[in-house]
């Protein structure tokens, strides 16, 4: 896509936040199905899950058309290889978010009783690591601008600490939830038990990729 190309004329970090867009796309879309979960309306969660998909798909091709024009012989102010690892992770999220939608759709969940508010929780609390990366990655331009110095690191570095802090809060929040989860999980069917184990996990993944993406950035930091 020329679009592409033309953004790498302007900035190397234009594709990415282009390509983190689309993520946070698929993001909102998981969001609206765990407003659905919250007011337990199952209805329309499958139709969701399967625009989740789209949009993911959506992600897939704007992160290989960024790959196919990454320039090879031109300067860039940082390693191709790390706008590929950023490039990489932040796809990580939308595969994740896919991920998650799809675990939804495999069984009911009106026999997860109040386990299903803890679900939510745990989500919000993710979802904040990852609103805090995706701040981070808006301020790229300005770092670039800034030649990755004086104020403008220093913001961003502030900004980077807050996602690991969210990241550890999130941390808390599951092994909170996971000890009150064991202790009514005889009271569950089998594949009830074994989804809430693999959503609690898949969940908290997104606050640790969020972090990984996160330091990513504070490494270029730190090279400069």
């Amino acid at each position: 896509m020329l679009t592409i190309a033309r953004l790498f004329g302007k900035s190397p970090f234009s594709p990415l936040q282009s390509h983190m867009k689309k993520v946070n796309s698929c993001i909102k879309k998981l969001t609206e199905i765990f407003e659905l979960l919250k007011k337990r309306d199952f209805n329309k969660v499958d139709q969701l899950v399967h625009d989740l998909s789209k949009l993911e798909h959506e992600a897939d091709l704007t992160k290989n058309d960024i790959r196919n024009h990454l320039p090879k012989s031109l300067f860039l102010p940082i390693d191709r290889s790390q706008l590929l690892d950023i490039l990489s992770i932040q796809d990580n999220i939308a595969d994740k978010a896919e991920e998650i939608g799809n675990l939804i759709t495999l069984q009911p969940f009106k026999s997860l009783g109040d386990l299903l508010d803890n679900l939510c929780k745990l989500y919000e609390k993710n979802i904040e690591a990852f609103s805090q990366t995706y701040l981070v990655m808006k301020e790229m331009n300005d770092l670039l601008e800034s030649s990755f110095g004086g104020l403008e690191a220093e913001k961003v570095k502030a900004m980077i600490d807050q996602t690991s802090y969210k990241e550890y809060e999130a941390d808390k929040m599951k092994h909170k939830f996971m000890k009150e989860f064991f202790e009514v999980a005889d009271t569950l069917s089998t594949p009830a038990f074994y989804l809430y184990v693999r959503l609690i996990e898949e969940i908290n993944h997104i606050s640790h990729i969020s972090e990984s993406l996160a330091n990513r950035i504070r490494m270029i930091l730190e090279l400069k």
